[in-house]
């Protein structure tokens, strides 16, 4: 009696057990019939971050953005980019020389903004100069990461002005402590944090697009 009890015990979880891959595939079959796309909501909910939470970013998101960015469609697999991730004092020091250049110029202090917009991350991209794609390669790295950031429940923002800031003369000694290759192109930064507002999308000109017969 002892064995036909354990023998419908263990047919009833070999039952429980091949019911419930079925239920997820059910429910994964409801999701895509209701138009449901991780990936695609991802995309459409991105926005440009402004505005951040002054919340740490876990150093295993950071992780699993940067390696979504390298694993990135890139010409010939050369991977020509180089991606340097920078601390809370380098940050600092940057947001002091681009206050300092604003103010020299005449801008009012009171309008200055924080170079990262306040986000207690920066990873810059620089590309390879000698590749002529190497630009379109960093551009799909740094949407893999502002993607996955995303994802994760962080905000970004593309910082391209900085790249200008980096290349003066004030900014020499900055720039070196990046340790760029000698061929190597400063193109761009992004600025990662737990963001603090949610702005609204702005509309997209759906007139560019054609198709060409």
């Amino acid at each position: 009696m002892k064995t036909i009890s354990r023998l419908f015990f263990i047919a009833g979880l070999a039952s429980l057990s091949a019911c419930t891959p079925s239920q997820k595939n059910m429910e994964a079959q409801e999701a895509a019939s209701e138009g449901k796309n991780q990936v695609i909501e991802t995309i459409m909910s991105r926005r440009s971050i402004r505005k951040y939470k002054q919340q740490p970013v876990e150093q295993e998101k950071l992780r699993q953005i940067l390696e979504c960015g390298i694993n990135a469609p890139n010409g010939q697999n050369k991977q020509s980019w180089e991606i340097r991730v920078v601390n809370q004092e380098y940050i600092s020091e940057l947001d002091s020389l681009n206050r300092s250049l604003a103010i020299a110029k005449g801008a009012d202090e009171s309008k200055i903004r924080h170079t990262s917009y306040g986000a207690p991350v920066m990873i810059f991209i620089a590309n390879d100069t000698t590749y002529d794609f190497s630009q379109v390669d960093c551009g799909l790295l740094g949407a893999n990461m502002i993607l996955t950031a995303k994802s994760l429940g962080l905000g970004s923002c593309c910082l391209g002005g900085i790249a200008r800031t980096m290349k003066l003369p004030e900014a020499e000694s900055l720039l070196k402590r990046l340790d760029l290759p000698e061929n190597y192109n400063l193109l761009y930064a992004i600025s990662f944090g737990y963001p603090d507002e949610s702005p609204a999308a702005k509309p997209r000109k759906a007139e560019k697009i054609k198709f060409v017969e």
